[in-house]
């Protein structure tokens, strides 16, 4: 199948609410291009220099996201331009995306990312301590060029379907929670080329698929 007709394949199935980021990190910008002449517009990149270098190539009306693990002095770089980053694990970065959009006299979107997952590698903000930070009022207040947006999740790296759900179920019942006190809330960010069936089930708003449309990656 073609890049256009997993993209086709995909969309049809998204319900409404629901908007697929092309993860597009390994792979080259003719690619995207593809994906893009399909009707394609949002893309996922995790690495600052490659989604730089896109970004300067291809067609400006394209949605850049920033997904993986961003670090605080590489912000800089995609601030101009960054239409939302998912990954926003800690307010050290916060503080960094604060002052760098100041400069770039925008405010960017931004998603927290929160750890429901088993594995102790993945990145994020408890529910717990998120759940006190939001509710303790103000802390919305000290980004003012940010746009919190959401929050952004990975289920545990398991076969078993019932935990990833119940992961997606964790993540879901927190959004649904934290809109209350964020009311800027709108998109959660989860589900993956692996297990974005079941997050689109649990309310998921941006659903990241890569390898499913693109193939696996080059590496190298």
């Amino acid at each position: 199948m073609s890049i256009a007709s997993k993209i086709a394949e995909i969309t049809a199935q998204l319900p409404s609410g629901t908007r697929l980021v092309a993860v597009s990190k390994y792979h080259p910008a003719d690619a995207v291009r593809e994906a893009y002449d399909a009707g394609q517009r949002v893309f996922g990149e995790s690495h600052v220099q490659e989604v730089t270098a896109k970004y300067q190539e291809l067609p400006k009306d394209i949605e850049w996201h920033f997904i993986g693990h961003l670090q605080t002095n590489k912000v800089k770089y995609i601030a101009p331009f960054v239409s939302l980053i998912h990954s926003v694990d800690s307010e050290r970065l916060l503080d960094e995306i604060e002052k760098q959009a100041a400069k770039c006299n925008r405010q960017i979107p931004v998603l927290l990312e929160m750890h429901v997952a088993q594995e102790e590698t993945k990145f994020g903000f408890s529910i717990d301590s998120l759940r006190e930070t939001l509710k303790s009022g103000g802390f919305v207040e000290k980004y003012p060029h940010i746009l919190f947006a959401g929050i952004m999740g990975m289920a545990s790296h398991v076969d078993d379907e019932n935990r990833i759900r119940a992961d997606f179920q964790a993540l879901a019942a927190f959004f649904n929670e934290a809109k209350v006190y964020v009311p800027t809330f709108k998109e959660l960010s989860m589900g993956m080329s692996g297990d974005y069936q079941i997050a689109m089930q649990e309310g998921s708003t941006l659903v990241r698929i890569g390898t499913y449309i693109f193939g696996e990656r080059d590496y190298a």
